[in-house]
């Protein structure tokens, strides 16, 4: 067992017997030894092994619970020794899912509803890739699905969307199956505002109004 002796310094004495399970009994003790001092022990059957920790909880009688990975010495010989790991490939071309990119929405109104149009596009070319869409409305535990849909366009409309606030999720799927990055965007339908003035010009036995927007939009009518 090793021990530290009063000056500080590490001593290796030797055990003699072992009369109870947390109980030991040594050669000789060394000067300056503490109650609750550090210790050591060292037994030719052990041998230092290595763990990365990977997660630390705490439990409720003070104790901890520790989830660690060995570490294997033989692992980091075969990489030293030439172990070669394969770049993606530089090309536009490949079969892996392209992440979404430049997500927009542009909401517009017709025939007594609201459309939104939705652009996007990919940094590479992908042969039968797909994208799935996700559209819901709301947030946090009020948000609910309203509508999916599945296109090889780069772009989606959706009709027929009451007020509200809305968020959309697109992402690419390739013909295995297998998911790019998606991309989110929010955004809301709005009730128009209301007219910031009225003009009224009077003419031979009429009277023209004419309402006028804080911010002009070409989608508002009036009645």
């Amino acid at each position: 067992v090793n021990l530290i002796n009063g000056s500080g310094k590490p001593v290796s004495v030797a055990i003699t017997a072992h009369p109870a399970p947390d109980r030991i009994q040594v050669s000789t003790l060394p000067d300056g030894v503490e109650t609750y001092g550090v210790w050591g022990l060292s037994l030719p059957s052990l041998r230092r092994r290595l763990f990365r920790c990977v997660s630390i909880r705490e439990n409720t009688d003070g104790t901890f619970a520790i989830t660690a990975v060995q570490h294997v010495p033989e692992k980091e010989a075969i990489v030293d020794n030439g172990a070669s790991f394969e770049p993606q490939s530089g090309t536009l071309n490949s079969v892996i899912p392209p992440a979404v990119q430049h997500l927009t929405v542009e909401v517009s109104a017709a025939d007594g509803q609201y459309l939104a149009q939705a652009k996007w596009d990919t940094p590479r070319v992908v042969k039968g890739v797909r994208f799935s869409l996700r559209l819901t409305s709301g947030s946090g535990e009020d948000s609910r699905l309203v509508t999916t849909a599945i296109t090889a366009d780069t772009e989606h409309r959706s009709s027929g969307l009451p007020l509200g606030e809305y968020t959309l999720t697109v992402r690419a799927i390739n013909s295995y199956g297998q998911q790019g990055e998606p991309a989110t965007t929010t955004f809301r339908i709005n009730a128009p505002a209301k007219p910031a003035t009225i003009e009224l010009t009077p003419g031979y036995f009429q009277i023209t109004a004419v309402p006028r927007l804080a911010v002009y939009d070409p989608t508002v009518q009036f009645e």
